[in-house]
């Protein structure tokens, strides 16, 4: 791997490519240092970052899963990510499409979880108006930390006994049946999950970008090319004005380039 950008003294682009350790990487993609009252209508220090990979030709899967078009560089990054984060936002599709587990523990991340005052592994929030999901799954039976259910006040009561049954704790973040997205942060974050991360899928990290609450893109870009009719990274009604992003870094690997994106 090799930086592209921002370029320093001690590493160039013209600099040959090597295998960066995991300790490299979590500093390359530390969440930033809190900024409390930057935006009074969130809440002080929370951060929300998005990850996720497209192709060539902007498809974010293939076959209805991201695994083909990621790269081993890829899920390593997908790895020090999740590490970094106090909690994994996800929707319910996704779920059920990629075949979600809870998250693991990772000793090589466990000395900086430590120091940063986190538990073992985040936790994983899935976003679901229906909660229409099978709780028998190792998602709400096997994991470290409960998972977190984000869901509106209207949600079928029997799903929401259903679901804290499984273990699963409950937190409604929208007066009707769906989820309100500042609200959703908001909840995260008062429960001190500050460092946040999403996974998508497309429709989920739309309504984020469209609500105004996603600070910080990771988007890999693959080196492929897929045609077809497959999703964008993010979906749902278009923006009235795009909203524009600041590059903030590229790291390069084997043609797949590594970028991050944030709020301008």
């Amino acid at each position: 791997m090799r930086r592209l950008f921002p370029v320093t003294d001690q590493t160039s682009a013209a600099a040959g490519p090597r295998e960066w350790s995991l300790d490299e990487l979590a500093e390359a993609y530390a969440y930033p240092e809190p900024s409390p009252g930057a935006d009074p209508a969130a809440p002080a220090g929370a951060w929300l970052r998005a990850n996720m990979v497209s192709s060539l030709d902007g498809a974010a899967q293939h076959d209805g899963r991201s695994e083909p078009i990621s790269s081993g560089t890829d899920m390593r990054i997908f790895g020090t990510l999740r590490a970094l984060a106090d909690v994994v936002v996800v929707g319910a599709e996704t779920v059920r499409m990629e075949g979600y587990r809870p998250a693991r523990a990772r000793e090589a991340f466990a000395a900086r979880r430590q120091a940063a005052g986190q538990g073992p592994a985040p936790a994983i929030a899935v976003v679901s108006a229906s909660l229409d999901l099978d709780f028998s799954l190792p998602l709400f039976t096997e994991p470290l930390v409960p998972t977190l259910l984000l869901t509106g006040a209207a949600a079928p009561p029997e799903r929401v006994r259903e679901a804290e049954r499984a273990g699963a704790e409950v937190v409604v973040a929208g007066d009707g049946p769906g989820v309100e997205p500042a609200r959703a942060v908001r909840a995260l974050a008062a429960r001190g999950l500050t460092r946040q991360l999403t996974e998508g899928g497309p429709r989920l990290l739309g309504q984020l970008v469209a609500a105004g609450v996603l600070d910080e893109l990771c988007l890999t870009v693959s080196p492929l090319l897929t045609a077809g009719g497959a999703q964008r990274i993010a979906g749902g009604p278009s923006l009235e004005v795009p909203e524009r992003y600041a590059l903030a870094s590229i790291l390069e690997e084997d043609g797949f380039l590594f970028t991050r994106y944030r709020r301008a």
